[in-house]
This record gives C-alpha cells, sequence and structure tokens, in this order.
C-alpha cells in the first residue's frame, strides 16, 4: 500500500513539475523574439559581406546573450562573414556549458558540439540543462566529464565522436590552455577562442606545463600564457589574430586563408586597449621572479 501510495505521490509532484515548466516565463535568450533577432542580423552581415561592403575594423558588433562576455556576437559576426561550413564546436573548460560561448551557437543557431569539463556537479548540471531545453532536447550537445591535460585532450575529443574540421573552439581551463591548444589535433577549428593571460604584458612567457594544475594553483596569476605567446603559437598552427573581447583576455583567431580580405589580422596592440589591461600589468610583479618558458 505504502509503494502504491508513493508511486501515485511521485506521478503527482512530476506531473506538477511539468505544469510548472510548460507555464514559466520563456527565457528571453531562447525565445522567438531572440532567434529572429540573431537570423536577421547574421542574414544582413552575411549579405554585406558577399556584396563586399565597407565591414567594421576589427568585431565591433559583440553581444552578450549566454557568453560571459561579448563573445557569443562576436562568434555570430564571425559565422555570418566567414561563412563556416561546419557548424559544430569543441568547448574545452565548458563548466555547465550553459554560460558559455558555445551555448548560443547551439540553443540559437542549431549547431552540435561538445562540452568538456572536470567538475561533475557543473557537467551535471549542463548536461540535464540542454536535455530538457525545448531547442536541444532531441539531439543535446555530448558532455564529456574529464580532467583535461594535453596528454589526454585528443582522446577525450575522439572518443566523443568528433574529428575533424569544425567551425569553432574555446578553450577557458585557467592554467594549461596554451599547452592543450598546442597538443590539439583531433580537430581542426575554423576560429578558435582562448583565455590568455594579460597581466604577463607583452613578454613572450609560458607558465611551465603541470599536468596536476587545478586553479588557482600556486599563486592566482601564475598560470597561462601571455598573449604574445599565445599569439606566436596561433602563427605556427596556421592562425591570424582577428580580436578579443573587450577587455583583451579571450584572443580570437580565424584559420589563415579562409576570408581574409572580410576578416583581415590584426595587431595584438589593437586588441590590448582597455584601461583595465594597464591596471592589471603591475600584478606580475609578485611572480615576476618565478620560472617561465619562453617559446619560439
Amino acid at each position: 500500500m505504502r509503494s502504491l501510495l508513493g508511486r501515485i505521490a511521485d506521478r503527482v509532484v512530476q506531473a506538477l513539475v511539468r505544469r510548472v515548466r510548460d507555464h514559466s516565463p520563456l527565457d528571453p535568450r531562447t525565445s522567438p523574439a531572440t532567434k529572429l533577432a540573431i537570423a536577421a542580423f547574421h542574414a544582413d552581415w552575411r549579405a554585406r559581406a558577399r556584396r563586399c561592403e565597407l565591414l567594421p575594423q576589427g568585431l565591433g558588433v559583440g553581444a552578450r546573450i549566454f557568453s560571459q562576455f561579448e563573445e557569443d556576437g562576436l562568434l555570430l559576426y564571425l559565422d555570418a562573414v566567414l561563412e563556416l561550413e561546419h557548424c559544430t564546436f569543441v568547448d574545452i573548460g565548458a563548466a555547465d556549458g550553459i554560460n558559455s560561448n558555445c551555448a548560443n551557437l547551439a540553443l540559437n543557431l542549431g549547431w552540435h558540439g561538445l562540452f568538456i569539463d572536470g567538475n561533475p556537479q557543473a557537467i551535471a548540471r549542463g548536461r540535464r540543462f540542454y536535455q530538457e531545453h525545448a531547442d536541444t532536447q532531441l539531439w543535446p550537445p555530448v558532455f564529456v566529464e574529464a580532467f583535461i591535460t594535453r596528454e589526454n585532450i585528443n582522446q577525450l575529443i575522439l572518443d566523443a565522436g568528433f574529428s575533424g574540421p569544425i567551425g569553432i573552439m574555446s578553450i577557458d581551463i585557467d592554467g594549461n590552455d596554451y599547452w592543450v591548444w598546442e597538443a590539439v589535433s583531433a580537430v581542426d577549428p575554423a576560429v578558435v577562442v582562448i583565455e590568455t593571460h594579460i597581466e604577463f604584458g607583452m613578454r613572450n612567457i609560458v607558465v611551465p606545463y603541470d599536468p596536476q594544475h587545478v586553479y588557482p594553483g600556486k599563486h592566482p596569476d601564475y598560470f597561462s600564457a601571455s598573449p604574445v605567446a599565445m599569439l606566436r603559437l596561433a602563427g605556427r598552427k596556421g592562425y591570424r589574430l582577428v580580436g578579443a573581447n573587450r577587455y583583451g583576455f579571450n584572443l580570437i583567431f580565424v584559420r589563415r586563408g579562409l576570408y581574409e580580405d572580410r576578416v583581415p589580422e590584426v595587431s595584438l596592440d589593437s586588441v590590448l586597449t582597455h584601461p583595465r589591461y594597464r591596471a592589471r600589468l603591475d600584478r606580475f610583479d609578485a611572480i615576476k621572479d618565478w620560472k617561465y618558458e619562453t617559446p619560439e
């Protein structure tokens, strides 16, 4: 009898949850109005690019929908004018994949992709969100819970079913970002967004690889690579710098040869102009005598 009552109670609760969810306010981030605005923006910039009309200097069309800063708008712009062929993404260090550089691609543009993170609670939260969301419940992104290293990154990607050309790759792991990107070979992204450490200024330095690193590590400012080092790595891997978020620490690279007339290469100086960049340079003083590598 108790078991029967328990099952009945569970069904009542589940029905109430569904009713509340079905009648809850529409998420403005994925509302019809948002989707129509995105579609109009996308179509307008693609048409302008095809007509060879003057495009903005740099990527001055940022907007935040799901991303932490204005990366959503920057990536939407790049997808439009670069006419990205492969609507897939790989997000390395994605947390729950919701406040992510790639969430807007999945939810509002219909892209498929992979979210990788080492936090089991975040992965569970993200997996549940996308499985229940009306825009992705039939074909949700792939979630992988794993501690990311340069030794395992390619196998993680391949085991999740991704390889070869993709549209966008985002890397933000607060530590070995440089070394992980250097190691990635399983996928060939057209666009790469990667966090760099602007507190290192214009020095060509990288914190030595530590496969056990977990932020904040030995010091909250002792991790990752300088913008100069990341730019040089990008060049070796066949990419050009095309912009950054307004604060300059999320650099955006595009594979060389891809519509360079529409999205030209920019200098590192041009994306490190925000006052916050200058204000944080003195943070390097506390760790200036620590160990660094100087890549070629």
